[in-house]
């Protein structure tokens, strides 16, 4: 009796086994495609989404080659029902492109983070996945790590205050450290929210929708990190929605350009000049910007936001980063409006030396 009281215990511990991994449901349907998501299905990090939203002012600590800066100018917007985006770009050997989006991995849906860009000419893309969420009404908190070897190589932190943003990465240095220190740390105000409006009712932004199915995508690999192009899961020119606008300046009026100086071309969503100074509304609506070596006058802004925007472009004759005096500015709101997937050129003129 008591050998068969034995037998029937270890048949129910089985039993208990099997049924609570079949509660967990298959990783894939019959057609290897995800089980259908609805706005009922949890999706780790999403409330990420709507947070993020809008253009981002701050100063950058950082131990890479590019060191400290005073401000970084991000413009998160939708690209998509369940996807946002951001392109920077420093100079033309230094860009990066971020972007968080809905995937479905390890029988789970998550918000992934593609982060990645052109760091001295030289590739770098890494894939990162939501592993922790803390939301509370004040106070939000997402981690994500790389999708093989998880907090060991990689973690970027995204925190959310009353009206402020900080990002804070970490990195094992190519896998040179047990643990990974201290790669960059941002902290952003909100300088605006009304330029992604116009995104966030093209998409009814945000969507419980499946943007990449990363079931197997890593598989094989030892992390979720690209060096080149080749093999890159959702590269650049996979992205939905954006476009590319060429835009250049020409001197009038003014005396020549030093060959080697620096000339910053902004692009706003809003006029930055207002009677003839600068608008404080404008001058929180910078989008994106870059820095030309002269005599270089043009560059590609690529995987841009459609809308409509303003183009300026100024001399910083003393190289503090700052129009003041001494420095050649244009004067005028020069336009330009980009569609969906599309191409565009403007240029404006620098004209006038400030006293």
């Amino acid at each position: 009796m008591k050998f068969t009281s034995n037998i029937i215990f270890l048949a129910l511990i089985v039993l208990l086994i099997v049924t609570a991994a079949g509660c967990k449901g298959p990783a894939t349907n019959n057609n290897g495609q995800p089980p259908a998501i609805t706005a009922s299905t949890p999706v780790l990090g999403y409330n990420l989404l709507s947070k993020i939203s809008g253009i981002w002012n701050g100063a950058v600590t950082s131990t890479t080659p590019l060191g400290n800066y005073p401000v970084w100018i991000v413009d998160f917007r939708p690209i998509g029902a369940s996807q946002v985006s951001a392109k920077n770009e420093l100079d033309t050997a230094n860009s990066i492109f971020m972007s968080f989006f809905i995937v479905y991995d390890s029988s789970q849906y998550k918000l992934a983070f593609r982060n990645g860009g052109s760091f001295v000419n030289m590739t770098r893309v890494a894939y990162m996945v939501c592993d922790s969420v803390t939301e509370s009404s004040n106070y939000s908190y997402y981690r994500f790590v790389d999708f093989i070897k998880g907090a060991k190589r990689d973690i970027v932190e995204v925190s959310f205050y009353a009206d402020s943003l900080h990002i804070k990465a970490f990195t094992n240095q190519n896998n040179t450290l047990t643990t990974p220190v201290v790669h960059m740390d941002w902290h952003a105000v909100i300088q605006d929210t009304t330029s992604c409006q116009a995104a966030k009712t093209t998409f009814s932004f945000p969507q419980k929708t499946l943007v990449e199915n990363f079931s197997t995508t890593f598989t094989g690999v030892t992390e979720s990190i690209y060096y080149t192009a080749a093999g890159d899961p959702y590269p650049e020119s996979a992205q939905p929605y954006l476009g590319i606008s060429t835009l250049s300046y020409t001197v009038a009026g003014v005396p020549a350009i030093p060959s080697g100086a620096k000339v910053y071309l902004i692009v706003t969503t809003q006029p930055l000049i207002s009677g003839g100074t600068i608008s404080t509304t404008g001058l929180n609506t910078r989008s994106r910007y870059v820095i030309l070596s002269s005599p270089d006058a043009s560059f590609a802004f690529n995987y841009m936001h459609p809308g409509s925007y303003y183009l300026y472009a100024f001399y910083d004759a003393n190289g503090d980063g700052i129009p003041d005096s001494g420095d050649y500015v244009s004067t005028a709101n020069t336009t330009f409006t980009l569609a969906q997937k599309g191409t565009v050129s403007a240029s404006t003129q620098i004209n006038y030396v400030i006293p």
